[in-house]
């Protein structure tokens, strides 16, 4: 058989599994509990004056019926402040502080915060209405401390709609493989049970606090996947800003890759692996004419987003030119990777 005949199967195999796995999920139904804590939810701000007054009134507008949100102005040397102080509303409370960091942020709205249910989101980004009632839903046993939802991309600039195809590619991973056992609960959209975050000293100061939490908290428990639980956020707008953000993110996890199959050096190794076969097979099938197989995984990798662009909500165009997108993130992270470990071997992580 032709070598890349062979070197097609591995790349066939992997995204099956995921793909086989979202549909099994499908099919069955996620525990919930339907119980009503009273839960507050934490937005941390710096110099977001053009966008706080837009997630404030998502967050106040959630279909919930006890809860509170407190705005903490990391800060900020905009009008954040008084754009968010000027909302009036007996749910929400506004602090303002010298400049932190968004972890420091976060705990200080944990010190005032009065909610049994401890959620967070970003400034430049703003919850569906259902949000809240979705995430504490997902708190279905004491066992469950931490939930993470889904991440949604705004915008309509080509890096822009790359990460929307990448977020629901990561939203379709999640529901195949970490329905009840998250590996990030992201903090555009995530709720912890506050004596969770107690326990572990509130939230992790930390370049990619989130994760940092995230792994802090699963030391004790479990952190879950809430997939109707949804934001939208912005997201870089050009590909030296994306570029930027990753690197930040995958050195961030590097410094704390540990064990678990989704989070372990086998895992990402291996699926470094299979990005460079992502890369190099397309273009070798290319240029070796042999159209069929190169027309097979084409359609293959489009029918894996289609099915959860149909379930989850995105453009039809986006999941047919799927493989072109696929094709750029494979490079993209593995240049990423290969960067992060190179900085890791010389010291400099």
């Amino acid at each position: 058989m032709n070598p890349l005949l062979l070197a097609l199967i591995p790349v066939i195999l992997w995204d099956g599994y995921f793909f086989l796995n979202y549909l099994l999920s499908l099919r069955k139904p996620y525990p919930t509990q339907e119980w009503e804590p009273r839960v507050s939810l934490i937005i941390p701000a710096y110099n977001e004056g053009r966008r706080v007054l837009r997630a404030i009134k998502a967050a106040l507008g959630q279909d919930y019926p006890d809860f509170e949100v407190i705005v903490v102005d990391d800060g900020s040397e905009d009008d954040t402040y008084e754009i968010a102080s000027s909302v009036s509303d007996p749910r929400l409370r506004v602090l303002r502080g010298e400049h932190r960091g968004k972890a420091g942020a976060l705990n200080a709205g944990l010190k005032i915060a009065t909610g049994e249910i401890i959620a967070t989101t970003d400034a430049d980004s703003f919850l569906e209405r259902n949000a809240l009632r979705e995430l504490v839903r997902r708190f279905y046993s004491e066992e469950v401390l931490g939930v993470g939802g889904q991440v949604r991309v705004m915008g309509n600039s080509l890096p822009e709609l790359i990460q929307e195809v990448e977020h629901l590619r990561i939203a379709m991973f999640r529901r195949a493989k970490e329905l009840d056992d998250l590996s990030l609960a992201p903090g555009p959209i995530a709720a912890f049970r506050r004596k969770a975050l107690e326990r572990i000293g509130g939230f992790v100061e930390d370049i990619v606090e989130d994760y940092a939490t995230t792994k802090a908290v699963k030391e004790f428990g479990k952190v879950v996947y809430a997939p109707k639980a949804r934001v939208w956020t912005e997201m870089p707008a050009s590909l030296r800003e994306l570029w930027c953000q990753r690197r930040r993110w995958v050195l961030g996890d590097l410094k704390r890759m540990g064990g678990g199959f989704t989070k372990d050096w086998a895992f990402i190794l291996l699926s470094d692996g299979i990005s460079a076969l992502d890369i190099a097979l397309p273009l070798l099938l290319l240029f070796s004419g042999l159209w069929w197989a190169l027309l097979l995984w084409w359609s293959f990798e489009a029918l894996t987003m289609l099915v959860p662009t149909a379930v989850e909500g995105g453009k039809l165009r986006n999941a047919l030119f799927f493989p072109v997108i696929l094709w750029f993130l494979a490079l993209f992270y593995l240049s990423l990777h290969l960067y992060g470990y190179w900085t890791k071997l010389t010291g400099r992580l």
